[in-house]
């Protein structure tokens, strides 16, 4: 299916069409007998060979020249000589993201597949210097040595020290305050940011959020009795806290630094009559201190606290808990542990200062401030369904998500959520639920012999 790429249509002044381009198919030669290419197709042959390797997917140029198989999952489009200057000044991800969201970069094809297609060749990518020389080569042939090009508007520049409270309000603001129409049309009814579960391959993605939620709410025991006082750190839109005070009568105070998020989950926790039960607060997780809960919940937050901080993170949740309280961390993860890159394009244009823990480490930190870890669970493959109904919402709302963000945007998040599914198919990264309890003087943890009432 034809998505991403810019029609004539758009071009002449309606910038809300979807980015389309009818796939031009090759003459009938050529698919019997492939040609050697010409124009700039032989031009950045070098190039590309050199950066990538044999590429499974088709490239067609501006000139109309091309190369690479024409039975490949897809075809990349490089609309203008802008796309290779950026590529040349930042050889990697980075230069190929920069020319995506511009919009010099399209392709025609199913995104993900294109992606897992070229997964090989990425990891060739990484070994930069090697291809230095017909970078440089290639660039003079096409006299493209000029200045780099601005950034696109959607990168983001944090400033100040890392993991500061000002700069952690600097990458979340960057992140979630969008327009919160934007992850409505995103995310769907439940509004949940995180790994869903779905319980059967069918399940709609609201339905395994819920089930989400609901296994969060079991393994914390707020099932156990109504009543319990629940922390839900990085509250998001209220979808937990929400769930939790509907379906198990529990106390919920939500904490958020994002404004625009804090102002929805307000709004939603009213339309669903549980006002009396949830408070939300726009308040870092460091100004929590002399209140004491029953269980505390951090889904999709972690990875914004860093690994420098995480000892400290911890050790600031744990006295909130009174004895026989649980708390569960769900959050993504790397084995070995992810920082990522500066040049990396999740970090410039997704999640600035981002982190990914390995789970081993987390299981530590955890252990060292007085809980026990009692699970880990890993939702890896649910999180890569999660990620394709996304990709899916964009590209079925393509011209109402560009009218409200812009299609720049639309597009760092058709790339990335394509990449992020890829990467949970193969185990680059996962997602993990970890659950720790804090015991009584004698050793009373309060947890169930079995996982039987969590299912």
């Amino acid at each position: 299916m034809t998505t991403y790429q810019r029609t004539e249509k758009a071009e002449s002044g309606n910038s809300n069409a979807p980015p389309e381009v009818a796939p031009v198919p090759p003459p009938a030669a050529q698919q019997e007998q492939p040609t050697a290419p010409t124009g700039v197709a032989a031009l950045m042959k070098p190039m590309t060979d050199a950066l990538f390797g044999p590429v499974p997917v088709r490239i067609e140029y501006w000139d109309g020249s091309g190369t690479g198989p024409t039975d490949g999952p897809g075809t990349l489009y490089v609309r203008t000589p802008d796309a290779i200057r950026r590529i040349v000044w930042a050889p990697g991800e980075l230069g190929l993201g920069r020319a995506f969201v511009s919009g010099e970069l399209d392709v025609d094809g199913d995104l993900c597949e294109m992606i897992a297609a070229l997964r090989p060749a990425g990891a060739r990518l990484r070994n930069q210097l090697s291809a230095l020389p017909a970078v440089v080569r290639t660039a003079f042939r096409l006299h493209l040595v000029r200045p780099p090009l601005p950034a696109p508007p959607e990168e983001a520049k944090p400033r100040g020290r890392l993991h500061t409270r000002g700069r952690d309000a600097q990458s979340i603001s960057h992140h979630y305050d969008v327009g919160n129409a934007f992850y409505q049309l995103l995310l769907g009814e439940t509004m949940a940011y995180s790994c869903a579960r779905f319980v059967e391959p069918t399940d709609s993605l609201d339905t395994a959020q819920n089930a989400k939620h609901e296994l969060i709410c079991r393994k914390l025991g707020l099932h156990e009795r109504p009543g319990k006082r629940l922390l839900d750190v990085g509250c998001g839109w209220g979808g937990m806290a929400i769930h939790a005070a509907r379906h198990h009568g529990a106390r919920v105070v939500g904490i958020t630094i994002s404004k625009e998020q804090a102002e929805l989950a307000r709004q939603r926790i009213h339309a669903a009559g549980v006002d009396d039960l949830i408070e939300i607060r726009l308040q870092d997780y460091r100004d929590l201190a002399d209140e004491t809960f029953d269980a505390i919940s951090s889904i999709g937050m972690f990875e914004h606290v860093g690994k420098q901080r995480m000892a400290a993170y911890f050790s600031t949740l744990r006295p909130l808990l009174a004895p026989g309280g649980r708390m569960l961390n769900h959050a993504i993860s790397s084995p070995g542990g992810s920082k990522l890159g500066k040049r990396s394009f999740t970090h410039r244009y997704v999640f600035p200062d981002g982190e990914l823990m390995d789970v081993g480490d987390v299981v530590l930190a955890m252990e060292s401030v007085g809980f026990e870890v009692r699970d880990v669970e890993s939702l890896r493959e649910h999180y890569a369904q999660t990620a394709r109904t996304w990709v899916a919402n964009l590209r079925e709302q393509w011209d109402e998500a560009v009218e409200l963000v812009g299609e720049g945007r639309v597009r760092v998040w058709l790339l990335y959520l394509s990449a992020f599914s890829i990467g949970f198919d193969d185990g680059g990264v996962a997602v993990h639920q970890m659950l720790g309890v804090v015991p009584d003087r004698d050793g009373n943890s309060g947890m169930p012999r079995t996982r039987r009432a969590w299912n």
